[in-house]
C-alpha cells in the first residue's frame, strides 16, 4: 500500500508539473507576434542548422582543447610505454610524442589533420594550460631536490658538479661565436645569444637523473651518492644562472640587469630566511594525511603562485618561483611525500604531456632541409656530449673517481631531459633562439637523453671484472639459495616462513635473500631509505622470530617481472618463491606465469580459481607466460596462494605423472628441515607402477619412520583436506586440477605451485 501511494505521489508530481511546463511554453509562444522570429520548417533546413551547430560546438576554444588534451594524453603515454619497454626513461618517449604530433610528421603527412587539432588560434591556450603544468612540475623538482645533499656534500661533488657546468657553458658559447652571424635572430645582441647557448649545454635533468640511479640500483653506492651530489649542486646552480641570464637578455646588459638581479636576490633571501622557516613550523604540525587538510594545502599552493608570480614580476621567470617554492618546503619527508602525492598525477599525467607536444609543434625538422643544418645539428650534439660528458667525467678523475665511476658519472650528468625542453623554450620566447636553432637544440636534447642507458652499459661492460662475471662466490656454492621476491610485507612474512621450513635444519649451508621491488614511478629519490626500511621492518621481526638470517634486497624497477626472473637467474639461486593475493605487481611476473597478463589478481578471483568455479588459465595467453618461465627462469619457481598460512607440520602431495616426481626433493626437505608428515596421493598410479620413485620413498621413510605414507584413493573427504597446512603441487598438475574443477579443491589449505627446472 505505501509502495502504491509513492507511486501515485511521484506520477502526479512529474505529470502535473510536466503539464504546467507545456502550457507555460504554449502561452509564452504567443508572446513571438511581432518579433522578428524566422521558423524554420524545412526538415533539411533543420539538420543544416544541426549540422552547423555540431561543427561551431566542437570548434569552442574549450572543446578544441579537451580534444587536443585527450589526444596528447594518448600519444604521449602510449610513447612513453614503448620506450620504458626498451629501457628508455619515459620522458624520452613523451619527447618523441611531441616530435610526432607536431610539423615534423604529423603535420608534414597529415596537415589537413593536424591544422584542424592543432589550429593556430588554439595554441594560447594549449600554452598557458602546458606552463601552468610546468610551474607545478618544477614546484616538485624543488620538493624533490633534498638541500642536505647540498650540505652533505663533499668538496669532490662540488668541484665535478661546478665543473659540469662552466666546461659545457665556455663550449657553448663558443659555439655561439662561431654561428651567431648566420644563424642568430635578427636584434638580438651576440651576449644573449651567446649565454643561452652556454646555459642550455649546462643543464642537467635532475629528474631523468636519479630515476635512472634508482633503476640500476646504486643509490646507495659511492657513484650514486656521488652523482646524486653533483647533480642537486647542478641543478640549482644552473637555475640560479637561467634566472641571470633571463635578466641579462631581458635588461640588453650585465649593467641593466644588475637592478634584476638585485631584486631576485633579495627575493631568495626572503624566501629562505623568513618563508621556510614559517613553513618548516606548519610542516612539523601537519605531517599526515588527515591532519593535512584543505585549508593547509591552500596555504602552500599559494606560496607556489606568489613565488612563481614574484619571480615573474622581477623577470626571472616564474618557472624559478615555481622551483624556489618546492626547494623551501619543509624538510620533513611524509610531508613531501604526501603533498607530491597530491600533486604529481595532474601536473605529470595530465598538464605534462601538453607541455611536449607544445615543444613539438615549435620543432619544426623539416627546416634543417640541408644538409649544412644537420652537420651543424651534429657538431651541436658532439660539443653537448664533449662539454657535459667528457668534462664531467675528467674532473671526476681529477678528484680521485676511478675511470669507471668518472665515465658514469658523465653519462649520467650528460642526461638532460624535460629541463632542456623548459629552458630551449624561455630561449624561444625571449625571441633568442631562431626555429632552426629551437629544432636542433630539441634533436640534441633528445639525443643525449636518449644515449644515457645505452652509455652506461658500454662502461659496465668495458670495465667488467672478472669477479663480477662468476656469479656466486666460491664459499656459497655448495649452499640452497633461496630468493623470497614480495609485494607486500605480510605476503613475504609467509613466504619467509614457507622458506624457513624447506633449510632451517642446514646448519649454515642455506641462505635466503628477500627482495621488494617497487615501479619507477611510485618512489621519489629522497625517502628511499624510509621507504625501504618500513618495507622491510614485518620481514625482519619474522626473520628473528625465526631465527632465521636473511639477506634484504631492495630495487627499484620499471619492468619489475624482468627483473625478478633477471636476479634470479644472476645470483644462481635454487628456488624462488613468489605469492599471490591481492595483487602481484599489478599483473607482472605471476600474472604472466599463469597467464594473467593484464588482469589484477584478487582474493575473490583466487578463491573461484582455487574452487574451480573460474580457471586458472581460462581465456588467458597460457604460451607467453609458459615462455616467460622457461626463457627466463633458470631456476625452479614456486608459487604461494596464501589461505593463512601456519607451517608445513602437515603436508599433501597429489601426484599425477613423472612430471610430479620431482617433488619428492621437496617432500625430502620439508621432513629434514621440518619433521612435516607428508602424504602422496597417488591420482594416477604413477607411484605403484614406478620402482625407482617407490625406491626413493622407501629410502626416505628408513631415514625418518612415519614422516611418509601414500595413499591411492582418488576421493578425499574434506575432514583431511582441512588438517592439511599446505598443499604441494607441480605447475602442470596445478592446471590439470583447476581445469576439470575438482570437487575436492574448494577445501584445499594453502598451495605451493612449483615449476621445475626444464
Amino acid at each position: 500500500m505505501k509502495n502504491f501511494k509513492n507511486s501515485l505521489f511521484y506520477i502526479c508530481v512529474i505529470g502535473g508539473f510536466t503539464a504546467l511546463m507545456y502550457w507555460i511554453a504554449q502561452m509564452g509562444a504567443k508572446q513571438e507576434i511581432g518579433r522578428n522570429i524566422v521558423a524554420n520548417h524545412s526538415s533539411q533546413g533543420q539538420w543544416e542548422t544541426f549540422t552547423e551547430a555540431f561543427l561551431h560546438n566542437i570548434q569552442h576554444p574549450l572543446a578544441m582543447l579537451l580534444a587536443q588534451i585527450v589526444t596528447i594524453i594518448l600519444v604521449a603515454k602510449l610513447f612513453g610505454w614503448i620506450c620504458t619497454k626498451i629501457g628508455q626513461p619515459s620522458v624520452v618517449g613523451e619527447m618523441i610524442a611531441g616530435i610526432v604530433l607536431g610539423p615534423s610528421l604529423v603535420g608534414l603527412y597529415f596537415p589537413e589533420f593536424s591544422a584542424v587539432l592543432f589550429p593556430k588560434d588554439s595554441l594560447p591556450n594549449l600554452q598557458f594550460l602546458s606552463q601552468i603544468g610546468l610551474i607545478l612540475f618544477m614546484f616538485m623538482v624543488g620538493m624533490e631536490l633534498d638541500l642536505k645533499l647540498l650540505k652533505k656534500a663533499t668538496h669532490k661533488a662540488v668541484v665535478v658538479s661546478h665543473a659540469s657546468i662552466i666546461i659545457p657553458f665556455a663550449m657553448g658559447m663558443a659555439l655561439a661565436y662561431s654561428i651567431y652571424q648566420t644563424y642568430a635572430p635578427d636584434g638580438v645582441h651576440f651576449l644573449s645569444f651567446g649565454l643561452f647557448m652556454g646555459i642550455a649545454m649546462s643543464i642537467t635533468a635532475f629528474p631523468v637523473l636519479a630515476r635512472i640511479v634508482q633503476e640500476r640500483g646504486i643509490t646507495k653506492t659511492n657513484l650514486g651518492t656521488m652523482v646524486i651530489a653533483c647533480a642537486a649542486a647542478d641543478d640549482i646552480t644552473a637555475w640560479c644562472i637561467l634566472a641571470a641570464v633571463i635578466a641579462v637578455v631581458k635588461a640588453g646588459s650585465v649593467v641593466s640587469a644588475l637592478y634584476t638581479i638585485g631584486m631576485a636576490v633579495a627575493y631568495v633571501v626572503l624566501m629562505l630566511k623568513l618563508v621556510r622557516p614559517f613553513l618548516a613550523r606548519v610542516g612539523s604540525i601537519y605531517t599526515s594525511k588527515e591532519s593535512l587538510t584543505k585549508p593547509i594545502i591552500a596555504l602552500f599552493f599559494l606560496t607556489l603562485i606568489l613565488s612563481a608570480y614574484v619571480t615573474e614580476a622581477i623577470g626571472i621567470h616564474a618557472l624559478f618561483g615555481a622551483f624556489m617554492a618546492g626547494a623551501i618546503m619543509p624538510e620533513n619527508v611524509k610531508f613531501r611525500t604526501l603533498f607530491i602525492e597530491k600533486v604529481e598525477d595532474v601536473a605529470l599525467v595530465l598538464l605534462l604531456p601538453l607541455f611536449f607536444v607544445f615543444t613539438g609543434l615549435r620543432t619544426q625538422i623539416g627546416l634543417l632541409n640541408e644538409p649544412g643544418l644537420w652537420q651543424l645539428t651534429g657538431v651541436i650534439i658532439v660539443v653537448a656530449v664533449t662539454g657535459k660528458f667528457i668534462g664531467s667525467a675528467l674532473a671526476a678523475k681529477f678528484v680521485g673517481q676511478g675511470w669507471k665511476e668518472s665515465l658514469s658519472i658523465g653519462a649520467l650528468m650528460n642526461t638532460r631531459g624535460l629541463m632542456e625542453l623548459v629552458v630551449l623554450n624561455i630561449g624561444y620566447d625571449l625571441g633568442v633562439l631562431t626555429p632552426q636553432v629551437f629544432s636542433m637544440m630539441v634533436l640534441m636534447a633528445l639525443v643525449t637523453t636518449f644515449m644515457t642507458g645505452p652509455a652506461l652499459d658500454i662502461i659496465n661492460w668495458a670495465f667488467k671484472s672478472k669477479q663480477e662475471e662468476v656469479p656466486v662466490e666460491i664459499s656459497q656454492a655448495n649452499k640452497f639459495k633461496v630468493l623470497i621476491s614480495f609485494a607486500n610485507p605480510e605476503r613475504g612474512k609467509s613466504l619467509l616462513r614457507l622458506a624457513n621450513s624447506l633449510i632451517k635444519s642446514l646448519n649454515g649451508n642455506a641462505a635466503v635473500t628477500t627482495m621488494y621491488l617497487t615501479p619507477t614511478n611510485e618512489l621519489h629519490h629522497y625517502d628511499i631509505e624510509q621507504y625501504e626500511k618500513e618495507s622491510f621492518i614485518p620481514i625482519i621481526e619474522e626473520s628473528e622470530n625465526l631465527n632465521q638470517k636473511i639477506t634484504t634486497m631492495f630495487k627499484v624497477s620499471n619492468d619489475i617481472d624482468s627483473e625478478i626472473t633477471e636476479v634470479a637467474n644472476k645470483g644462481d639461486y635454487d628456488l624462488l618463491l613468489v605469492g599471490v593475493g591481492k595483487s602481484i605487481f599489478e599483473g607482472s611476473l605471476l600474472g604472466k606465469i599463469l597467464g594473467f597478463t593484464t588482469r589484477i589478481i584478487n582474493p575473490e578471483k583466487i578463491l573461484n580459481q582455487v574452487t574451480g568455479k573460474e580457471s586458472l588459465f581460462e581465456n588467458s595467453p597460457f604460451d607467453e607466460g609458459t615462455n616467460l618461465i622457461l626463457n627466463k627462469s633458470k631456476v625452479p619457481v614456486g608459487v604461494l596462494i596464501d589461505k593463512d598460512f601456519t607451517g608445513t607440520d602437515r603436508v599433501f602431495i597429489p601426484v599425477f605423472s613423472d612430471m610430479d616426481a620431482f617433488l619428492i626433493q621437496f617432500a625430502q626437505k620439508l621432513i629434514k628441515n621440518s619433521e612435516s608428515q607428508i602424504t602422496l596421493l597417488d591420482v594416477s598410479g604413477y607411484i605403484k607402477n614406478n620402482a625407482e620413485l617407490k625406491e626413493k620413498i622407501r629410502a626416505i621413510e628408513q631415514m625418518a619412520p612415519n614422516h611418509i605414507n601414500v595413499q591411492t584413493e582418488k576421493v578425499i573427504d574434506k575432514e583431511f583436506l582441512t588438517q592439511q597446512q599446505l598443499m604441494l603441487v607441480s605447475m602442470e598438475s596445478w592446471k590439470k586440477l583447476v581445469d576439470s574443477k575438482s570437487l575436492w579443491l574448494s577445501n584445499i589449505p594453502s598451495t605451493l605451485i612449483i615449476k621445475g627446472t626444464v
